[in-house]
């Protein structure tokens, strides 16, 4: 036990190196059960660990000691006025959210689920067009990461800040995705495809909740030689912080491998997210999250995510704390260590690095205000990411992250006002 605590002890001296004041030594002490993780009891200077599985009982156990950083400490990351050379690149699947409010009967139509995400497969091409006649129906730019990208450009309001790669058609919609990412100060560096349409997202919103279903099509067609070429990976070179959400892995596992390798090279964060169920219960999907894991300095999800990639590592737990807890543990290739940030929707968002799990509370709303929660997690992601880029501590991150999610399910698909009230 003594040794384990004086190991730990170094490791914290040195990286106390990094942080722009001294760590502020305050050791408290939780127990460890080897059977089921922390336990929760003492309050760990790091935040209140939850219960690391099902019970207490069993297993033998040990105390580590762990000490307070200073919440303004920034870690790794360049002061905040340097924000103009802490570029941050989204690498995705730009679509154009075909946006609108329906019955439960719809959902069921096409045997969809609320608060789902799926790939279109034939039975539901008709979806498309049904969507289109509806006198609400809405066109608004969309995917995962282009939508995360365009959060953090509106939250850190600097010029140049963001840069985003995907393929799109040469078609009336992906001049409308130029349109939108240019109102929106983000450089979209896109590859074109002139015989195939631009993706489409069919967005089902009933009530607050909400069901995604996708037409990648020129999506689909993105190659890893559009981000190889000289002017574009230059791109990719210069970024500090490179974002791809889980559904790039069904597109471009090589430009993931790529883009992930080149951070590890050069000292910048890969960032990933889990995104949605079905990319871990696909073999060939889950394959390049296993592969990509011992890369990834920051990986995003929400808690039945968290769940899915448990219940396929027959991990035998539910326990998002738990399992957050694990996902930080994954080896790393690289020496900083890996933080896994877990939404809970209202519930406070679990964040894991190394193994020690904290909970930051997000801002919960009147029922009233909720108009749609189509692309709060992407918001949530985009305000985080924008927080990274300023050198910012994870608490600050987190609560960025927490007002970027607030402001966009008081709207119509994931749209905000002009300028943020959210100060770093």
């Amino acid at each position: 036990r003594a040794r384990t605590c004086w190991r730990r002890l170094k490791l914290f001296c040195f990286l106390s190196k990094s942080v722009s004041s001294p760590l502020s030594f305050t050791p408290s002490f939780t127990p460890f059960n080897h059977h089921h993780g922390f336990v929760g009891h003492g309050q760990p200077s790091l935040g209140h660990l939850r219960r690391g599985g099902p019970g207490h009982a069993g297993g033998s156990s040990c105390f580590f000691v762990f000490f307070k950083l200073p919440s303004h400490s920034s870690m790794d990351f360049e002061p905040p006025s340097r924000v103009a050379n802490m570029a941050l690149l989204g690498m995705g699947n730009p679509l154009l959210d075909i946006s609108a409010e329906v019955g439960q009967d719809m959902l069921e139509k096409y045997k969809l689920l609320p608060g789902n995400a799926i790939l279109a497969e034939k039975e539901h091409q008709p979806l498309f067009e049904e969507l289109q006649k509806l006198p609400n129906v809405q066109y608004i730019a969309g995917g995962a990461t282009q939508n995360s990208i365009r959060v953090a450009q509106w939250m850190l309001q600097e010029a140049n800040a963001t840069t985003y790669m995907g393929c799109i058609g040469s078609d009336e919609n992906g001049n409308k995705l130029k349109k939108a990412c240019e109102a929106d100060g983000v450089k979209a560096l896109y590859l074109e495809d002139k015989s195939t349409p631009t993706g489409t997202c069919a967005t089902l919103i009933v009530g607050i909740e909400r069901s995604l279903c996708t037409n990648l099509d020129a999506a689909n067609n993105y190659k890893v030689d559009h981000c190889k070429s000289a002017e574009n990976w230059k791109v990719v070179e210069a970024a500090k912080v490179v974002y791809s959400a889980g559904f790039f892995a069904t597109v471009s596992p090589d430009s993931i491998k790529e883009a992930s390798k080149q951070k590890a090279a050069d000292g910048g964060l890969y960032c990933m997210n889990l995104s949605a169920p079905f990319l871990m219960q696909v073999p060939p999907f889950k394959a390049v999250f296993t592969e990509t894991m011992p890369l990834v300095d920051f990986l995003f999800g929400n808690e039945t995510e968290a769940r899915t990639w448990a219940e396929t590592e027959s991990w035998d737990t539910t326990d998002v704390a738990f399992i957050a807890t694990r996902l930080s543990l994954i080896p790393s290739a690289k020496s900083r260590k890996r933080t896994v940030v877990i939404t809970q929707g209202c519930d406070p968002t679990i964040v894991a690095i190394n193994g020690h799990v904290t909970e930051y509370p997000v801002l919960t709303l009147p029922k009233e205000k909720l108009v749609d929660t189509n692309g709060a997690g992407d918001a949530y992601v985009g305000g985080f990411l924008a927080g990274l880029v300023k050198g910012k501590s994870i608490e600050e991150c987190c609560k960025a992250g927490a007002y970027a999610a607030a402001e966009i399910v008081q709207r119509s698909g994931c749209t905000f006002p002009p300028k943020p009230d959210f100060k770093f």
